[in-house]
């Protein structure tokens, strides 16, 4: 009984087009940003409503978010939310513009430039308000 054994064929690697593609990356953070967002709305309509269950559990609560680690955590919010925004934006321009696919990564390098002007003044408002203690 004899077999002869063939090697398969070695098949070339495909790559996604978009794999590693700053639209990609886009496309993934908006989603990353869109859950972020939601949990922080989850979040806060649980800690509102302790203001009927037991105001001094809301005080507590409110307390908490007085100090450096939740400012930060806002800071971070405060970053998800314009970018999941401002794309947004982009992704209806390139849905709904008949030009939009044509200029979809000129869009992305806007949006990044204003999500950095709009986000260096509202994170310094926010350290401001963490160590000047209001």
């Amino acid at each position: 009984m004899t077999s002869t054994t063939e090697a398969a064929p070695v098949r070339e690697r495909t790559r996604s087009l978009y794999r590693g593609d700053p639209g990609m990356w886009s496309w993934v953070l908006h989603r990353i940003t869109g859950v972020l967002t939601f949990f922080f709305l989850f979040v806060h309509v649980l800690d509102t409503a302790m203001v009927r269950v037991n105001p001094d559990t809301y005080d507590r609560i409110i307390d908490t978010y007085k100090t450096p680690l939740v400012g930060l955590m806002e800071i971070a919010l405060l970053g998800a939310v314009l970018y999941h925004a401002l794309n947004g934006i982009r992704v209806m321009l390139v849905d709904f513009w008949s030009k939009g696919p044509q200029y979809q990564r000129l869009m992305l390098w806007i949006i990044l430039g204003l999500w950095f002007v709009i986000m260096i003044p509202g994170a310094g408002r926010i350290f401001y308000n963490m160590f000047a203690g209001h």
